[in-house]
């Protein structure tokens, strides 16, 4: 009997407990398969954790465990300005340099090695990349990613799954998952019936895209559009992703609304200052129609902020269908949780908000 005690405990053991990626448990630590298909065994839970990258430690933030982060990049150590992840984590600036961070910047591991974590999370490169810091270390390399898109991608799901299995907080990181997906669905659900004759035509200009720019930055096949199946007058371009268009193609296409993400307001209207007559031949310009969005592109996507942005340009675009949403409300439910606190105040002091623009 003894035996097959002993046997039927080592079976149970080394049942797999649950999925993500390709991720399992056994008796000797958690062995998971991470976003680049890289097999890393890890020997215990983590509990102390660094994330590297553009967009990494965002991802970490929405865990709303900030004793588990024992060290930051100079890219989020420094202004909070246009991150609700580091405006909600005050503490993070008084956490130890770990590197300087940015797209450009490779990890440094004696900084890393300083604040000895138990795994890396990181957004960083790729297989050989990961496995390059994880040779230098002897620390647990995780990759995790974003995707493609702005919000509601696979890949971005999966990494908050990833972080919580490692990290030993399955629940929240379901929790997070399960939100997202919820909003994702309402802004479907909102407006899949609309008929496209019934929908305005709508333009997203100024979007940052590795810096601030005026009206000509927009995006083909643009998430935060497709999320309410808005009519982008791009989408004719058949192009996916970040553009430059030639201007006068944007009076071509006369959108009956436009948006200006908040990040390049300041570029537009110096632009408006040195040829006015540009702008008033645009229907949205004469019409009233031109709408600010808070900027969500700093250090890679602001999900929490994209997703306040989706509701407010479906509520501008289809105002019965989004009758009972009031978007301050909206994008403060969103950051209150994800990341625990009430910032659309702090964002709208920043870069003016929800809101139409008077170009003058």
């Amino acid at each position: 009997m003894r035996n097959k005690a002993l046997v039927l405990t080592i079976f149970l053991s080394t049942i797999l407990l649950f999925s993500t990626s390709g991720a399992y448990a056994d008796v000797q630590g958690l062995i998971i398969t991470d976003m680049t298909g890289r097999q890393v065994e890890l020997s215990s839970g983590a509990e102390r954790v660094i994330a590297i990258g553009p967009g990494a430690l965002r991802l970490c933030a929405y865990f709303k465990n900030v004793e588990m982060i024992v060290g930051i990049e100079q890219m989020d150590k420094g202004n909070p300005l246009g991150k609700p992840y580091v405006i909600a984590n005050p503490s993070y600036a008084d956490l130890p340099l770990i590197g300087p961070g940015g797209p450009n910047n490779a990890p440094d591991p004696e900084k890393i090695l300083a604040v000895r974590p138990d795994v890396i999370f990181s957004t960083y490169g790729d297989r050989a990349s990961a496995d390059k810091l994880q040779s230098k270390t002897g620390i647990p390399v995780v990759a995790i990613s974003y995707g493609t898109t702005a919000v509601f991608d696979p890949d971005s799901y999966d990494s908050i799954k990833l972080i919580g299995q490692v990290t030993g907080q399955p629940e929240r990181a379901q929790a997070i998952v399960d939100y997202m997906e919820a909003c994702r669905r309402d802004l479907y659900d909102r407006t899949k019936d609309i008929a496209d004759a019934d929908k305005p035509s709508v333009y997203m200009g100024a979007l940052n895209m590795k810096g601030a720019h005026g009206i000509e930055s927009t995006q083909g096949d643009y998430a935060l559009f497709n999320a309410v199946n808005a009519k982008n007058v791009v989408d004719e371009l058949g192009r996916t992703g970040s553009i430059m268009i030639d201007k006068e193609k944007l009076i071509g296409w006369n959108p009956d609304i436009i948006f200006l993400d908040g990040g390049g307001i300041e570029a537009v209207q110096q632009d408006y200052n040195k040829n006015s007559r540009y702008y008033r031949v645009l229907a949205a310009v004469r019409n009233d129609q031109v709408y600010a969005q808070l900027p969500y592109n700093y250090y890679t996507t602001n999900i929490d902020t994209a997703i306040a942005n989706a509701y407010y340009i479906g509520k501008v675009l289809y105002p019965s269908e989004f009758e009972d949403i009031e978007p301050v409300v909206k994008a403060n439910e969103i950051y209150r949780f994800l990341l625990g606190k009430e910032l659309y105040s702090q964002m709208a002091a920043d870069f003016g908000g929800y809101m139409k623009v008077k170009l003058d």
